[in-house]
């Protein structure tokens, strides 16, 4: 419980310095916890491109270097703080950037074996182990952990945009602008609320094979979609793309939501902005207005059903030791679904 003694080691990634490479640090296990803060042994995380975005600093200055990163993994409590009622030890969790039931925690702070400290949010998921704020783990039955992963951000992110956000129905048309791990979810989502055509774009034609494997009707270039959608969900936070999804976008009712989102310096314009937003609307993605308690378990009943084939999504995976491996590939675009780190 609060007061279980926790001394021991564990292996972390850190990020000390914007574009350099994280730093594999040894931490030291805190001896007690805190109120509303739970210790969970991770067995997967996975690469987003927001902790690609955060490494490079895309969104202005970090007053709170040295910290962890990470933002949606899967693993087992070994131990809960004073006040923690929605999850107890021994159980498998998603962690989740969205806040969901339970207290929040304070923000942890990690000492190194040399004594140095290393800060962290409510979630960090680069590591073997964490403290994470009870409102960020949700309890779930036991599942293949990288897909468990998937949970905590790419999946209730992709399909919630669809979902919850474009508030998609039955016969409507959507578009996915990029098809990685997020955009190849919302093609999921489009299809499991019978959208058609559901239609998705990229520049990669291996991402392009994926997203029709995974239920998209058509796929291509984005120079060679000329229709409308009533929905367009837009991944790639590239000003540029961000301006023609608009394009794509259908007037008297169509919705653009924005997952992406471009860096702090990078500006978004509209050229003849009566003929391109007339009846539209956009909307700034909050992880797809997931809700974590509600919309996680309902997404494992369809894993468990087979009729979301989350283990698709996932392309490539590397132990944590060679972390920074997997983060340059997603940077480069090598990757086609989602990265999983795998921990010892």
């Amino acid at each position: 419980m609060g007061r279980e003694n926790l001394t021991m080691t564990f292996l972390a990634a850190v990020l000390r310095e914007f574009n350099k490479p994280l730093d594999l640090v040894e931490l030291q296990k805190p001896k007690f916890l805190a109120p509303e803060q739970v210790w969970v042994r991770f067995h997967a995380a996975a690469i987003c491109g927001a902790q690609i975005n955060e490494i490079a600093g895309a969104k202005g200055p970090d007053p709170h270097l040295p910290h962890l990163l990470g933002h949606e993994g899967y693993g087992q409590v070994e131990a809960v703080g004073l006040g923690v009622t929605t999850v107890k030890k021994g159980d498998w969790v998603v962690a989740h950037w969205r806040k969901g039931l339970g207290a929040e925690a304070p923000p942890p702070v990690y000492l190194t074996t040399h004594g140095g400290k290393v800060g962290a949010g409510p979630i960090s998921t680069f590591a073997e182990y964490g403290l994470i704020s009870e409102n960020r783990l949700t309890p779930i039955p036991i599942v293949f952990p990288s897909v468990g992963a998937l949970l905590g951000c790419a999946a209730t992110t992709g399909i919630g945009a669809v979902v919850h956000e474009a508030n998609v129905k039955p016969g409507e048309s959507v578009l996915v602008v990029g098809v990685g791990g997020v955009g190849l979810c919302a093609v999921m989502g489009a299809r499991l609320v019978n959208a058609h055509p559901i239609c998705a774009v990229d520049k990669q034609d291996a991402k392009l094979r994926l997203a029709y494997h995974l239920g998209a009707d058509i796929c291509g270039s984005w120079r060679e979609m000329e229709r409308q959608f009533d929905a367009v969900i837009e991944t790639t936070g590239r000003p540029e793309m961000i301006e023609w999804a608009l394009t794509r976008t259908a007037p008297n009712g169509g919705r653009l939501i924005l997952v992406g989102q471009p860096a702090v310096d990078e500006e978004v314009s509209f050229a003849d902005f009566r003929q391109h937003y007339f009846g539209k609307t956009i909307k700034d993605s909050q992880g797809g207005g997931t809700l974590p308690h509600r919309d996680i378990p309902r997404l494992v009943r369809l894993y468990e059903e087979n009729r979301l084939p989350l283990s698709h999504v996932i392309t490539d995976s590397c132990p944590l030791k060679d972390i920074n491996r997997g983060i340059d590939a997603v940077r480069k675009g090598e990757v086609v679904g989602r990265c999983t780190i795998t921990m010892a």
